[in-house]
C-alpha cells in the first residue's frame, strides 16, 4: 500500500500536461508533442506504481482509496478506488495513451498552429477522464466522468476526423447523451433506494443495500444497462461506432474503441451486476441473446466491408459480444475471460487501427480494393499487420485466444446453446481477417513511380507497434499475472450476485484461476 493519492495524480498529471500544451506560445507549437508524450509517460509510471502497490489477496473490495465529501447535501463524494478489474483497465489506458500520441506524432491535423496544440491537449484530457471513470467509487462521480468523456472525444472526431467527421461526431454524441440521460434517472433512483446520507452514492454502501420492489429494481437495472449497451456497443444500439471509428484519426479510434468503450462492459459488472443482482439474473436470457447476435452480426458485416477502418470497427462489435457473453454467463471462468478479453481487445484493436492508419497514410485510401501486393513493398508493415490480425482472430499463442477460450468455456458450463452459436464468431473472424490481409497484402507487386515507392515502417512507427505486439504475445503465453489480479474481483462479483459455478465444472473453473 502507499499513502500517495496515485489515482488522483493519474488524473492531475495529464490535465496539467494538457494545460501546458494548450498554453504553449504559437512560435513553439512543435513542443506540444514531446510535452504531451512526457505527461502520458509520467502517468504510465504512476499506473505501474499503482499496480505494484495493489494487493490482490487483501480481500478488500477497493484499494488505493481516496474519499472526500464533495456535495454532502446530495450524498456525493469524491471517492476513488480500484479493484483488479478497474486497475487493469487503467493500466491499459496508461499504456495506450503514449502509444497513440507517438502514433499521431506527424498527423496532419492543422490549419492553424492552435489546432495542432489542441489535438494533443484533448488526448491528455481524455486520458484523465478515462482514469476517473474507472477509478470512481461514487456512483454520481462515475456519471460525471462518464459524461465528461464525451467532450474531448466529440472534438477529436469533429475537428480532426475525415470528410464526414461532423456527422460522425454528432451521432456519437447523441447516442451517448441519450444513454447517459436514461442512466441519470437510475442514478438518482439508486440514491433514494439506498441507505442515503452524506456518502449515499458510495458503491461499497450501496452493494447489498439497494432496496425497493422487484419491478423498481429491474427498471433501475435497465436504465444502467441501456447506457452501457450503447457505450459497449451492442446490437442494436451500435450504429454510431462504425461511423465514429471510420471518421476518427487512428489514434483517436484506438482510445475510443480500445479503451473508452470498455466503460460499457466495466459498468455492467460494477453497477448492473453488483447493485442489482436479482435483476441481472432476470435479464440474463435477453442479454445473452443480444450478445450472441452482436458476435455473429458484427462478424458478418465485417466480412462485407470494403473500408478498412469500418471493417475493424465491426470486428469490435463482434468482440464486445463475446465480452458481454462472458460477463452474463455468471461463471468464474466466463467472468475471468470477459475481463481479460477487455484488456486483450484493447491491445489487438489498437494494433489493427494504428497499422491500418500507417498504411492509409502511405496510399491515401481506406478502400481495401485499392491495395494488393503491399507485402512485397513494405514487408515489416505487412508482417506486423498480419500478427495484429492473427491476434484479433484469436490464434493460439496470442492473447485474445486465451480470453475467448475462457469466455466460451465459461458460457458452455451454463448456457450451451449460446456458447455453440457464439463459437461461429471464431470461424467468421478468420474469414474477415484473412480475407482483408489477402486483398491488401498479397498478390503481384504494385506499380509505383520510382520517386513514389512507399517506405516501410519508420523507427518511430516501429516503436509504436512493438509494445502493443509484445503485450499480446506475452499475455498469450503467460496471462497468469493479469488473471491473478482480475480473479478476486470476479469472485467478489459472483458472491454479490449470489451465483456459483455449475457442478461438476467448479473444479475445472478453479484450475483456470
Amino acid at each position: 500500500m502507499t499513502s500517495l493519492p496515485l489515482l488522483t495524480l493519474m488524473m492531475v498529471v495529464p490535465v496539467l500536461g494538457a494545460v501546458v500544451v494548450a498554453a504553449l506560445p504559437t512560435g513553439s507549437v512543435r513542443l506540444a508533442r514531446p510535452v504531451a508524450l512526457g505527461a502520458s509517460l509520467v502517468t504510465l509510471v504512476l499506473a505501474v506504481l499503482a499496480w505494484v502497490a495493489f494487493d490482490a489477496g487483501s480481500g478488500r473490495m477497493f484499494q488505493l482509496t481516496e474519499t472526500h465529501s464533495w456535495i454532502p447535501q446530495f450524498g456525493v463524494s469524491y471517492a476513488l478506488g480500484v479493484d483488479g478489474i478497474a486497475l487493469a483497465l487503467i493500466v491499459m489506458a496508461a499504456i495506450l495513451t503514449p502509444v497513440c500520441i507517438l502514433a499521431a506524432w506527424n498527423d496532419e491535423v492543422v490549419d492553424t498552429p492552435g489546432r495542432f496544440k489542441r489535438y494533443f491537449a484533448l488526448m491528455l484530457v481524455l486520458e484523465a477522464f478515462m482514469v476517473g471513470v474507472f477509478a470512481a467509487t461514487d456512483v454520481f462521480l462515475f456519471y460525471v466522468f462518464f459524461e465528461a468523456m464525451l467532450i474531448p472525444v466529440y472534438f477529436l472526431i469533429g475537428l480532426y476526423g475525415g470528410p464526414q467527421r461532423q456527422y460522425a461526431a454528432v451521432k456519437f454524441l447523441l447516442f451517448s447523451l441519450a444513454g447517459g440521460l436514461v442512466m441519470l434517472v437510475s442514478v438518482i433512483a439508486v440514491y433514494f433506494a439506498g441507505p442515503g446520507g452524506e456518502n449515499g452514492f458510495l458503491v461499497e454502501q450501496l452493494v447489498g443495500n439497494v432496496n425497493g420492489s422487484t419491478g423498481a429494481l429491474r427498471w433501475m437495472f435497465v436504465g444502467f444497462f441501456i447506457a452501457f449497451a450503447v457505450k459497449a456497443p451492442m446490437w442494436p444500439v451500435h450504429t454510431w461506432l462504425p461511423d465514429a471509428a471510420t471518421e476518427a484519426r487512428p489514434a483517436t479510434a484506438v482510445l475510443l474503441v480500445g479503451v473508452l468503450d470498455k466503460v460499457g462492459t466495466y459498468g455492467m459488472i460494477r453497477f448492473c451486476l453488483q447493485l442489482f443482482p436479482e435483476a441481472s439474473q432476470w435479464a440474463t436470457p435477453v442479454v445473452l441473446t443480444l450478445a450472441v447476435i452482436s458476435v455473429v452480426y458484427g462478424a458478418l458485416l465485417a466480412i462485407g466491408q470494403t473500408d478498412m477502418m469500418r471493417l475493424i470497427a465491426f470486428t469490435s462489435i463482434s468482440h464486445f459480444g463475446f465480452i458481454v457473453l462472458g460477463i452474463f454467463a455468471m461463471t468464474s471462468v466466463g467472468g475471468a475471460g470477459a475481463n481479460l478479453y477487455m484488456i486483450n481487445h484493447g491491445f489487438s484493436t489498437a494494433a489493427l487501427f494504428l497499422i491500418a492508419g500507417f498504411l492509409v497514410t502511405r496510399h491515401g485510401s481506406k478502400r481495401i480494393p485499392d491495395y494488393g501486393g503491399w507485402q512485397r513493398v513494405t514487408p515489416v508493415l505487412a508482417g506486423t499487420f498480419l500478427v495484429a490480425g492473427l491476434s484479433s482472430l484469436a490464434l493460439p499463442g496470442l492473447s485474445t485466444f486465451v480470453s475467448e477460450f475462457l469466455v466460451l468455456q465459461g458460457t458452455f458450463m451454463r448456457y450451451k446453446v449460446a456458447a455453440v452459436i457464439a463459437a461461429l464468431g471464431i470461424v467468421l473472424a478468420a474469414l474477415y481477417i484473412l480475407l482483408m490481409y489477402q486483398r491488401v497484402m498479397t498478390g503481384p507487386k504494385p506499380a509505383f513511380p520510382e520517386d513514389a515507392v512507399p517506405a516501410d515502417l519508420s523507427h518511430r512507427e516501429r516503436w509504436v507497434v512493438a509494445p502493443i505486439i509484445a503485450a499480446f504475445v506475452v499475455l498469450g503465453f503467460y496471462p497468469k499475472p493479469v488473471l491473478d489480479v482480475l480473479n478476486p474481483a470476479v469472485r467478489t462479483t459472483m458472491e454479490i450476485v449470489g451465483v456459483t459455478d455449475p457442478s461438476p465444472a467448479a473444479e475445472a473453473s478453479g484450475s483456470a484461476k
